[in-house]
């Protein structure tokens, strides 16, 4: 890592409980949380974040936010993004058929229409040098109403936002799933 995670009992004491839960969720305390927390109010903010985007009663599946999470990792270039979104996709899908198969999506039987409309505008949103036409969201329009197209829109974002984070300070996968090491982009 190009930035180094400080000792756990030097950040402050209202962070820990973000801590332990991670400990108990995933086995250990995740590495760019530590290198969020250097900052502790900017940590809770994306923290927040987080949470509201991948709550239960979230329009988006469980599996369909995760194919997005993936697909922007590897995209971004994010080891540790891919290897922990890649586990927590074969865990809601059931197998990791659709971890396999998303660097080439777009010619794969293994994602419905729905999925195949988000992972395009996925695509079109991450890569900087495609843009989303209203072709596009005319798809999207079929499957979800205006509002789950905001939150799509907003959980792409913020995968960005994470993905670009920990690719710039070479965050390594922690070992939650076993994946290619470098993310193959498609274009």
């Amino acid at each position: 890592m190009r930035v180094s995670a400080k000792k756990l009992n030097g950040y402050p004491l209202f962070l820990r409980p973000f801590f332990w839960n991670q400990r108990r969720k995933y086995g250990d305390v995740l590495q760019p949380a530590l290198l969020w927390a250097r900052t502790p109010r900017l940590f809770a903010a994306v923290a927040i974040l987080f949470g509201v985007l991948d709550r239960k009663s979230s329009p988006l599946s469980p599996v369909l936010r995760s194919l997005v999470t993936v697909r922007v990792s590897q995209i971004n270039w994010c080891r540790f993004c891919v290897d922990l979104n890649s586990a927590v996709l074969a865990k809601r899908a059931g197998s990791t058929e659709k971890v396999e198969q998303l660097v080439g999506w777009e010619g794969s039987a293994v994602f419905d229409d729905k999925e195949k409309a988000v992972l395009e505008y996925t695509d079109a949103i991450t890569y900087s040098d495609r843009q989303v036409s209203d072709e596009m969201l005319a798809r999207l329009r079929t499957f979800f109403d205006e509002d789950a197209i905001v939150e799509l829109t907003g959980l792409i974002a913020f995968q960005n936002l994470s993905s670009k984070f920990n690719s710039a300070l070479d965050v390594p996968s922690q070992g939650f799933c076993q994946v290619p090491d470098a993310p193959v982009h498609n274009r």
